[in-house]
């Protein structure tokens, strides 16, 4: 379907998420994807999350679109000055990849390479805004015009139809304190974004307040689950993931390795269910766990 077609139904979306490997082959990446054909508006493809090496984004979703599935491309500022992420935006839209998630990234230090270095010529605020100008048929070149002295060149023209990408952003909404992540959210809605998807949500009460405060947004808001796998990756996120608080609870019913997967399941079915009534959408995040999204989705009643 693709998250335009998806936001303009008005019903509620769902969608998935699956990362290129650590290599060129992205066979099984595509295998992984198949286990959302039909039950989700669109496909996110990582761009070197967590800072680690992997193949592209943009090619990523090339495989997902030759398979027949709805791919969003993630593109992040770490990694790329303004012209190499505008060259990606125009790359994509020449593909006809349109759908786009725009992010600044984590920092390299998180990452295999932590002597990369890192960029951040834009951040997510100033890269929709970049993608929003190319909408418009220019790009954000800003220069001095020689011919006009005191004279500005405020972006030059692009060649043909301009692109027409569907643009999203995220937040977090268990961030301490919240007003910063509102206020920042609100800039990317106003400098283009048209979705937003959220950081892992563990506790439907604090989301609520987080809605709460937020109020009324032109934009629908996906609540993001990440799908747990054990007590060991619960424990990680909250130690090292900002704004994640996985519950005890949760952490206490992954414990039995017999009953862990029906126990995440449930979980997340059950997540999905609180959820719900309190956002437009839902973002599943099952890292690997792309199999049981068929099961999650069917108990949770979506």
């Amino acid at each position: 379907m693709g998250m335009q077609e998806a936001i303009a139904s008005g019903e509620f979306i769902i969608t998935g998420e699956v990362a290129p490997p650590k290599g060129c082959h992205l066979e099984h990446m595509v295998e992984e994807a198949e286990y959302y054909r039909g039950r989700v508006s669109a496909i996110n493809v990582t761009d070197l999350q967590s800072a680690v090496m992997r193949a592209g984004s943009l090619v990523a979703c090339v495989k997902l679109k030759e398979a027949g599935l709805p791919p969003v491309l993630q593109v992040v500022c770490r990694d790329r000055n303004r012209l190499s992420l505008q060259s990606e935006l125009l790359s994509a839209a020449a593909l006809g990849i349109t759908d786009v998630l725009c992010l600044t990234g984590d920092y390299t230090t998180l990452g295999d390479h932590p002597q990369a270095k890192p960029v951040f010529d834009l951040d997510s605020v100033s890269l929709i805004a970049a993608a929003k100008r190319l909408m418009e048929g220019k790009d954000l070149a800003y220069y001095p015009d020689r011919r006009n002295p005191g004279q500005f060149i405020d972006g030059e023209q692009l060649e043909g139809e301009p692109p027409d990408f569907c643009l999203g952003c995220v937040v977090n909404p268990g961030a301490v304190p919240m007003e910063p992540q509102i206020y920042k959210l609100k800039a990317k809605i106003d400098a283009g974004a048209q979705f937003c998807q959220t950081q892992a949500v563990y506790d439907a009460r604090l989301f609520e307040e987080f809605m709460n405060k937020l109020g009324e947004v032109p934009i629908p808001i996906l609540a993001g689950i990440v799908v747990l796998k054990s007590p060991m990756m619960a424990k990680y996120m909250n130690a090292n993931v900002a704004g994640v608080s996985v519950p005890d609870w949760m952490i206490e019913a992954l414990a039995n390795k017999e009953t862990r997967v029906e126990k995440s399941i449930e979980m997340s079915a059950q997540l999905i269910r609180e959820l719900k009534p309190l956002c437009q959408g839902i973002h599943l995040m099952p890292l690997g766990w792309d199999k049981h999204v068929p099961a999650i989705l069917e108990r949770s009643g979506l």
